[in-house]
C-alpha cells in the first residue's frame, strides 16, 4: 500500500474555540506539512479544490507549485480537480506547467466536485455536471496527447489546430477519477482504462463497495488489463493516540463539533454531503475515519482493504483543527508505527 497526505485547506473556525487561522498561515501550514510528509517517506501529497464553502483551495495548482519547489521526490496529486466547471484548455496549460516544474511528478484526480455551489458560481447547470465532465475530459486527453487539435463540442467554443504549451514533462500525466456517489464516474474511469479514487469519507462502506465493484466489472468489460485497475481510497481523517480510549477522549468533542459545524440542512437526503457517523464512537466503530491506537488503525485499514483492495490510501490530518506541529507529529507516528505493517501486508505494484 502507498500513502498520500491530502488537504482540502479548510478555513472554517475552530469547531470548539471559534478561532480562525489567517489565510497566509493556513496555506503555509499545507506546504510545510507536505515537506514533512516527503521527509517521513510518504509517497504523495494532494491538494483539493473547492470554490464554495469554508476552504482556501480555489487554486490548487499554485499551492502544489509551492510544494514542488520545496520537494524532490513525493508525487503531487490533486484531490479533486473540479474539471466539470473548468476550461480543459486552461487545465491542460496550467497542470502541464506544474508537471514541468515538478519534473514529471504530477498526477491529476478529476471529478465533478462535492460542493454544489460551484456550478452556479461558474454559470453552469448542475444537472449537466456529468455531461460537462465527460466532454471536458475527452478534450483534455486529446490536448495532452496530440498537437494541432481541432475539436467541437457543446460546452466551449471550437478549437482549430490548437497545441497547448507547455507540453507535459514526459508524456501525459496519469489521471485518476474521483468517485463518491455515482456510477457515472466509475464508468468514465473504466472506459478510458484509468485508475479510480473512491472518496471513502462520509457514506457507509457498502455505498463505496458498490461503486468499486462496478468500476472493476466495467474496466474488464472494456478490455483493459485488470492488473492496472489501480484504486485509491480516502479515510475520513487520521487521529492517533496511545490507546483508542485516549483517542476518543482527545478527539471526541472536536469530531462531534465539526460534524455539527459542517452539517448541510439543505442537502439532507443527498448522498455524500452529511455523514451518518455523528458521534465519535460511531466513527471509530463503523466509519472511515482512522481514530484510535496505531494497532486499531492498522486493523481498520486492513479491514477496509479487504473490501476495496485499494493500492493507495489518502490521509487527512488537518480536518479537526490541529496545528502544524500536531499534524506533523501524527504523520510521524503513522510513518513509524502504521505504514510499515500496511506496506508489508498489502503490497501493490503502483508506482514501482
Amino acid at each position: 500500500m502507498r500513502f498520500s497526505v491530502l488537504s482540502l485547506i479548510g478555513s472554517a473556525p475552530h469547531p470548539l474555540t471559534g478561532a480562525v487561522t489567517p489565510a497566509a498561515e493556513r496555506l503555509a501550514d499545507v506546504v510545510e506539512v507536505a515537506v514533512a510528509a516527503e521527509r517521513l517517506g510518504f509517497d504523495a501529497v494532494a491538494v483539493g479544490e473547492r470554490h464554495a464553502g469554508d476552504f482556501l483551495s480555489s487554486s490548487p495548482a499554485v499551492v502544489l507549485a509551492a510544494i514542488a519547489a520545496r520537494t524532490s521526490r513525493v508525487r503531487l496529486l490533486t484531490g479533486v480537480t473540479v474539471l466539470s466547471v473548468l476550461d480543459p484548455v486552461r487545465v491542460a496549460e496550467e497542470y502541464a506547467t506544474l508537471d514541468q516544474l515538478a519534473h514529471g511528478r504530477l498526477e491529476l484526480v478529476i471529478g465533478k466536485g462535492s460542493e454544489a455551489g460551484h456550478f452556479s458560481l461558474y454559470g453552469l447547470a448542475e444537472e449537466r455536471q456529468w455531461d460537462l465532465l465527460a466532454e471536458k475530459y475527452a478534450l483534455l486527453r486529446r490536448l495532452w496527447r496530440e498537437e494541432n487539435v481541432s475539436w467541437a463540442g457543446e460546452f466551449r467554443p471550437p478549437l482549430h489546430e490548437v497545441t497547448t504549451v507547455p507540453r507535459p514533462f514526459d508524456g501525459p500525466p496519469r489521471v485518476w477519477h474521483g468517485s463518491a456517489t455515482s456510477e457515472n464516474s466509475t464508468e468514465l474511469a473504466a472506459r478510458y482504462g484509468d485508475p479510480l479514487f473512491t472518496a471513502n469519507a462520509i457514506q457507509p462502506r457498502e455505498a463505496y463497495v458498490r461503486l468499486v465493484d462496478h468500476y472493476r466489472e466495467r474496466y474488464a468489460a472494456y478490455g483493459h488489463d485488470p492488473a492496472l485497475a489501480f484504486l485509491g481510497a480516502g479515510s475520513g481523517g487520521l487521529c492517533l493516540a496511545d490507546t483508542t480510549e485516549r483517542a476518543i477522549e482527545r478527539y471526541g468533542a472536536l469530531y462531534e463539533a465539526r460534524v455539527r459545524q459542517s452539517f448541510k440542512p439543505h442537502l439532507v437526503g443527498r448522498a455524500g454531503y452529511n455523514t451518518p457517523f455523528t458521534t465519535i464512537e460511531e466513527a471509530v466503530e463503523s466509519g472511515p475515519a482512522l481514530i484510535g491506537s496505531p494497532q486499531r488503525v492498522i486493523d481498520k485499514i486492513l479491514d477496509f482493504h479487504a473490501s476495496y483492495r485499494h493500492d493507495l490510501l489518502s490521509l487527512t490530518v488537518d480536518g479537526l483543527g490541529a496545528g502544524r506541529s500536531e499534524q506533523i507529529e501524527t504523520l510521524h507516528r503513522f510513518a513509524e508505527e502504521v505504514a510499515p505493517v500496511l506496506r508489508r501486508e498489502a503490497p501493490t505494484a503502483l508506482w514501482e
